[in-house]
């Protein structure tokens, strides 16, 4: 029995570090790029209306 509880616990343990490694791996590959795009489009956008702004102040 206590060569069950050992194995299982580390069984558990080694279940967790998967996932969670599995779940880092999936934000550093798709959300952190969508979110830099995200920015980068928002970026552009402010400095697009403050060149308009400058463009039309006569």
């Amino acid at each position: 029995m206590k060569n069950f509880s050992k194995g299982f616990l580390f069984g558990a343990v080694a279940t967790i570090g998967a996932v969670a490694g599995a779940l880092l791996s999936f934000k550093k590959a798709v959300v952190e790029p969508i979110e830099s795009e995200e920015q980068r489009f928002e970026d552009n956008r402010k400095k697009a209306m403050r060149k308009s702004r400058a463009a039309h102040r006569g």
